[in-house]
């Protein structure tokens, strides 16, 4: 594996204050910044700042890809490795690699980065043993985890997460999660969640389609639920700044893509009810410029654009919608579908449009089928949401059918929410 060599080597840390806390306890978010908008302070900005006092003495790994940047856009290996106040060694890339350059359900491997010289090792696909045999192997002490999350259950890095706090406790590692936003929010979970029978990399363990989580919540539940048999050695490095009703563009933070087809914050905000239909046999919109807002296959009129639009979802439109993707399904051909348009993102519901979309396009396309290994039963974390379109089911019969599941984990991620 090569990649060109980037001229991103910088030294210097970033600013804020400090908030590492070990797994459970809380501190008070910072003021906000003045002027227009609020500046949050990633977990990495707070670390930094306090000289990563949290690190001393320790030889340091990190699980990052691109979205691991500083508020002016250096990536934070780039950042620690000529500080001599951390000792970093080496660096764990997740699905898409480290630099991001693999498309979906690929990797990096294995190399050395040309612009540190440091050693790069792949996570991906990679659990229990294994994986704690490769974070024996690269000789460090702690294991840092900084990603961008996309907020929904099918979105992997969460899972990355998952894998890397249970390798860790294996080979007897410390490991530390610094936090960034939920792109969509923390509000509120929504949608179905997913039943273990089915847990997959894309879905793991018992939580909703849409979390409403940032990565340090998550950690603190997998590792008292989902790992207590043997939990991981867990600190956690909070944001300042950040209020659970803040979507990304509140942050002031840059975005950078976390992978290949999820170029902006709308695309996030639609991900975790569209990215449904890679469970179909339409495409849903990767190789466009819209990849999840852009949904159709070959054959589709504007029936199906009218149809949903006819479901009255709340702070959504439906625009008919033709396009040619340039890979993936459909490559090259032209086909119809929709393109939806969030109009109110304070109520628009990704799970419930989903769902809606599901139902309408089976029934306003004959040529509707679903994917033939049932990816969407592991997508939906059940066999429920397909079996009960295919009877008839309309949106809010389908929606209903997860409320008790959705209430009681509410109820469970209310404890580990640190905002």
């Amino acid at each position: 594996m090569s990649l060109s060599r980037r001229g991103l080597l910088a030294a210097g840390g970033a600013v804020g204050a400090l908030a590492a806390t070990a797994a459970g306890a809380g501190t008070a978010a910072a003021s906000p910044a003045p002027g227009k908008g609020r500046r949050v302070r990633t977990g990495f900005d707070r670390l930094a700042a306090d000289g990563y006092a949290l690190l001393k003495g320790e030889k340091v790994g990190i699980v990052t890809n691109p979205t691991g940047i500083t508020s002016d856009v250096r990536h934070i290996v780039d950042v620690m490795h000529p500080d001599e106040r951390v000792d970093l060694i080496a660096v764990f890339g997740p699905e898409h690699g480290f630099r991001g350059t693999a498309q979906a359900g690929g990797s990096e491997g294995r190399y050395d980065d040309p612009a540190t010289g440091l050693p790069v090792y792949d996570t991906y696909l990679k659990s229990g043993q294994p994986l704690a045999d490769v974070f024996t192997a690269s000789g460090v002490d702690t294991v840092v985890f900084d990603i961008q999350d996309a907020g929904a259950r099918f979105y992997t890095y969460i899972w990355t997460l998952y894998d890397c706090m249970e390798a860790a406790a294996l080979a007897g590692k410390r490991f530390v999660v610094l936090d960034r936003p939920n792109p969509v929010t923390g509000r509120a979970a929504l949608g179905p969640v997913l039943d273990p029978a089915f847990g997959t990399f894309v879905g793991r363990r018992e939580i909703a389609q849409a979390h409403g989580m940032t990565v340090t919540e998550l950690a603190l539940l997998f590792n008292a639920r989902f790992l207590a048999d043997r939990p991981v050695d867990l600190r956690i490095v909070k944001m300042s700044g950040w209020k659970r009703t803040d979507f990304f563009d509140a942050t002031g933070l840059p975005w950078v893509p976390p992978s290949p087809n999820m170029p902006t914050p709308d695309t996030a905000l639609v991900y975790s009810g569209t990215c449904l239909f890679e469970g179909t046999n339409l495409s849903e919109g990767r190789g466009t410029t819209r990849p999840f807002e852009l949904l159709g296959a070959e054959g589709i009129g504007p029936r199906w654009a009218e149809a949903a639009n006819a479901l009255g979802l709340p702070g959504v439109a439906f625009r008919e919608a033709y396009f040619a993707p340039t890979f993936s399904k459909f490559q090259g051909r032209t086909v119809g579908g929709v393109q939806l348009h969030v109009q109110d993102r304070e109520v628009f519901d990704p799970v419930r449009t989903g769902i809606g979309l599901l139902v309408t396009a089976k029934r306003s396309w004959d040529g509707f089928a679903w994917r033939s290994d049932n990816w969407i039963d592991k997508l939906t974390g059940n066999t429920r949401v397909r079996t009960m379109i295919d009877a008839g089911a309309d949106t809010d019969e389908v929606v209903g059918a997860w409320s008790a599941d959705l209430a009681a984990f509410r109820a469970v991620r209310k404890r580990y929410l640190q905002y």
